[in-house]
């Protein structure tokens, strides 16, 4: 028992070495596609590992999300949640006044109108992801629903949907840069560059835009520069291996401080 425990300590040792040498990673998710067949095949035809994050119930959702599956993108639920200034959710929203049957069957069947979702990420839900009660039952359907993932995007500052995730084992991460939240190629240029910037500095990022005309143009021309700069484009299942790996590498340095360090500690 002591050899199998002792191998799976070095195989996660080497694992945490080689992703230390490795490129940063950024995974750009592409927001509210399924309402716009031109935009989303745009984005869809992109060379670039993007991960597609689809509204339930709309017109082009199930259509746009088997291509981008097949062009090699990943793909995401956008789940739409309740926001605290009470915007129109559209189909398959999750409101603070269901019960908890209803919050399932509302989840089963958007997660049923995006053929091969891998995880889910929020639209709007600055109400709903403050809410512990909610956020329980979302993780634990996605636990039992086949090991999906979860991305906050983060509309609220008190969201607790990450720490949620993680009480249930629920794969998670965070927005980190909006890409586009005002329309001009300046402004997504600016956020692009702040996203790479991001990636660099502490080894991965993940931003978000929107099947905007003015996003899908400025991505074909940005999407490059992230390569140029030293970085890797990645998908988000991707870069949440990545981030899981470099905590563990964090773990272990808390737990086996370098001979300087030490060294040099004081008595």
């Amino acid at each position: 028992m002591f050899r199998r425990l002792l191998a799976a300590l070095l195989s996660a040792a080497f694992a945490v070495s080689a992703a230390a040498h490795e490129a940063p990673r950024l995974a750009v998710i592409i927001d509210d596609l399924g309402d716009r067949l031109p935009e989303g095949q745009a984005i869809v035809a992109l060379p670039a590992p993007l991960t597609c994050s689809f509204l339930p119930q709309t017109p082009y959702a199930r259509r746009l999300a088997r291509q981008a599956h097949a062009g090699g993108k990943e793909v995401m639920l956008h789940l739409p949640m309740a926001s605290v200034d009470g915007q129109p959710l559209g189909p398959g929203g999750l409101t603070l006044d269901m019960t908890q049957e209803a919050f399932r069957r509302t989840l089963l069947a958007d997660l049923g109108a995006v053929p091969h979702a891998r995880g889910v990420n929020n639209h709007m839900g600055s109400l709903l992801t403050r809410h512990p009660g909610h956020m329980a039952w979302l993780m634990a359907e996605l636990k039992a629903t086949g090991d999906l993932y979860f991305v906050d995007s983060r509309t609220a500052v008190k969201s607790v949907a990450i720490a949620s995730a993680r009480e249930y084992n629920v794969p998670a991460t965070g927005r980190d840069v909006f890409l586009d939240n005002h329309r001009s190629d300046a402004y997504i240029a600016q956020q692009f560059a702040t996203a790479i910037a991001l990636a660099r500095r502490h080894g991965s990022a993940i931003a978000i835009g929107h099947a905007y005309p003015e996003t899908v143009k400025a991505l074909g021309r940005l999407l490059p520069q992230a390569a140029a700069a030293g970085v890797s484009l990645v998908t988000v299942s991707e870069l949440i291996d990545y981030r899981n790996q470099r905590r563990i590498q964090q773990w272990q340095a808390s737990l086996y401080p370098s001979p300087k360090a030490v060294k040099n500690s004081k008595p």
